[in-house]
């Protein structure tokens, strides 16, 4: 048997082999070392600052300080909108051992709606424990019963805070409008930011409309805090801070309050407005035709803007907002009504223009009047019979068989186009906002709004009854103030406004809002505004004119119209029997006035809803108006 070979160990190729393995090693050593190393230089070197805000952060929690809102004032310095120290009932989840126990002791004091129960219960369980969380606004009573029983309620206490106020209450509540808490609507339309610490936002009128002028720039101040977020160090309590200021190493801003807004409201009149109402429905809008000056804006029945603020429960909403009598709704700007009479002026102006009249020229009414070849009556309003009218005579006693007539004679272009220029038929532009359009009909308009060929025809019947403010023709109270001031000042127009200026709320530097003057109408020659104008002061001077019993006595001239806007229409052979009809479906009244005629210096727009008539509901209401206004200017008529 051959030997078999022997293998020997080769130590040269081992070590060759243990040196690779070593250098291998070594070589991955050096580049987990390297790795190791930058990242030391990252986050010691490079990123160094970033990690100390981080580490800043966990140990200070910016606390938002909310602004003062500011101030509203009417045009002599009163005080429309202002900030009251309040008590606020408050919460600490981890205090209260049984919540819904806690919440119905509360409830049984008063202190909390009982509705609002399962509402107040997710706000306190979706803030952290510690957090203090607004139960209520309370008034110095409820903070008193509170008070003495405070030691039967662990984790609830009461603290001081600002809310709002509304001085006249439902006064001024459709023109200024209110604040109420912030809804997820107004959350995806605001700064959130800037609104951090906030929890009330304008919601209608002057308070919504320059939200941003009175909310004024959020502040804050640094809280040093623990882990667990609870606070050890509040500078708030160091009465250095003022401005931008830092207490021991903690950073503070105060916050910027709201500017200050002065309105063109005067509230003295607009408190006879709301009188002269009383428990009406109904809407009174002033201007001053020099300058578009909104001097009094009422809707009745109206709300307490205060009920908005200190927070509603949602039964009271509710009660609000299914009233049938709808106190929110602001018929001075959003009410459309037909409007009957008062614009038998601006048509008998537009008729002289274009010479579609002369003023003396006659027509006999004998009560109603047809069409020729049609058997449809038109009649005249209420019945009567005026026998010989010529224009001037036509508006002072409202003839409608004498518009009838004019309206034909006009055509519907040349009528539509009329009330137009006048500003019918389109939003006035007032600042704050919620106008509704209204409508001045014509065959366009009937084209545009009627789905059906057959009903987009136009019928002169549709034109004769435009011609006394009837039909399709809408208008809004602003709507009729703004033609009525346009017409005061021989056609130069201003766009109504509410804001006269503001005053900035650190400063107090008063920035003050010129006029904005509207194209004005310079189709009319002077002597046709003085014939319209002088036809409206026999209107409430002639012993015939609809207005004249209401304004006897009156020491200067007024230029006004009545007007009866009806509701539902009277068949031909049946006649309006008021007290057979349901108070809601009675007539509308209306006016339109300014005075003094030689010199106007206030313009108005009035309805009354169902009140069965201009010159017996809504003249009255002129009148009271009047008084005020030029009592509180010691006017002195001018002596013949």
């Amino acid at each position: 048997m051959a030997r078999s070979s022997l293998q020997f160990k080769d130590p040269w190729q081992e070590q060759r082999l243990f040196l690779s393995r070593i250098i291998a090693a070594a070589i991955i050593v050096l580049l987990l070392a390297g790795v190791l190393v930058t990242r030391l230089v990252q986050l010691q070197i490079v990123d160094y600052q970033r990690f100390v805000d981080l580490s800043l952060g966990n140990r200070f929690r910016i606390q938002p300080l909310a602004p003062n809102r500011g101030i509203i004032y009417d045009r002599n310095g009163l005080v429309i909108a202002e900030n009251r120290p309040n008590w606020e009932l408050v919460a600490v989840g981890e205090e209260i051992d049984n919540l819904d126990r806690t919440l119905r002791q509360l409830e049984a004091l008063g202190l909390v709606d009982a509705s609002e129960h399962s509402n107040l219960r997710s706000l306190i369980r979706s803030h952290r424990g510690f957090e203090r969380v607004k139960l209520s606004n309370l008034t110095d009573e409820q903070a008193a019963k509170f008070a003495v029983r405070r030691h039967q309620f662990s984790g609830v206490d009461i603290q001081e805070a600002l809310a709002r106020y509304y001085p006249f209450g439902e006064a001024s509540a459709h023109a200024v409008g209110y604040v109420s808490s912030i809804s997820q609507t107004d959350l995806e339309r605001i700064d959130r930011s800037n609104y951090a610490g906030t929890s009330h936002i304008g919601k209608a009128g002057i308070e919504r409309a320059y939200e941003d002028r009175l909310h004024g720039q959020v502040g804050y101040r640094q809280q040093v805090v623990n882990a667990q977020g609870r606070v050890l160090f509040d500078p708030a309590g160091d009465g250095r801070v003022r401005g931008s200021s830092e207490v021991n190493g903690v950073e503070t801003k105060s916050p910027v309050p709201g500017d200050n807004v002065v309105l063109t409201l005067d509230m003295k009149l607009q408190l006879a407005a709301q009188e002269a109402l009383q428990d009406m429905r109904g809407a009174v809008v002033a201007i001053d035709p020099r300058n578009g000056d909104v001097l009094a804006l009422v809707s009745t029945p109206a709300f307490d803007p205060n009920r908005f603020a200190e927070g509603m429960s949602r039964g009271d909403y509710v009660a609000l907002t299914t009233d049938p009598d709808k106190p929110l709704y602001n018929r001075a700007l959003a009410g459309v009504y037909p409007p009957g009479s008062t614009v038998k002026p601006f048509i008998a102006l537009t008729a002289l223009q274009h010479e579609s009249v002369i003023p003396d020229h006659e027509v006999y009414c004998p009560g109603e009047w047809r069409l020729p070849g049609q058997t449809h009556r038109y009649r005249e309003g209420r019945g009567g019979v005026h026998g010989k009218v010529d224009l001037h005579t036509a508006i002072v006693r409202s003839c409608d068989v004498y518009f009838y007539q004019l309206a034909i004679a006009m055509g519907i272009d040349n009528l539509a186009s009329g009330l137009t220029a006048f500003g019918f038929g389109a939003p006035t532009g007032l600042d704050i906002g919620g106008e509704q359009s209204g409508i001045v009909p014509s065959p366009e308009w009937k084209k545009n709004n009627f789905s059906r060929r057959e009903d987009q025809i136009w019928f002169p019947g549709e034109t004769v009854i435009t011609g006394i403010g009837q039909g399709y023709m809408l208008v809004t109270p602003i709507q009729l103030a703004s033609a009525g001031a346009t017409l005061a000042a021989r056609g130069t127009r201003f766009e109504p406004r509410l804001l006269l200026g503001t005053e900035n709320g650190l400063t107090g530097e008063m920035s003050w809002v010129e006029p904005i003057a509207l194209p004005s109408i310079e189709d009319h020659a002077p002597e046709d505004y003085q014939f319209v104008t002088d036809a409206m002061v026999g209107v409430t001077r002639d012993t015939k004119g609809t207005a004249h019993t209401q304004m006897q006595g009156i020491q200067f001239e007024v230029a006004g119209k009545t007007g009866t806007a009806q509701v539902i229409g009277i068949a031909q052979d049946e006649k309006y029997r008021e007290e057979d009809i349901d108070e809601r479906l009675r007539d509308h009244g209306l006016f339109v006035a300014f005075a003094p005629a030689d010199n106007p210096r206030i313009a108005l727009g009035i309805v009354v809803e169902n009140g069965g008539g201009g010159s017996r509901a809504a003249a009255p209401v002129a009148r009271k108006v009047l008084d005020a206004f030029f009592a509180a200017e010691n006017y002195v008529a001018r002596e013949p």
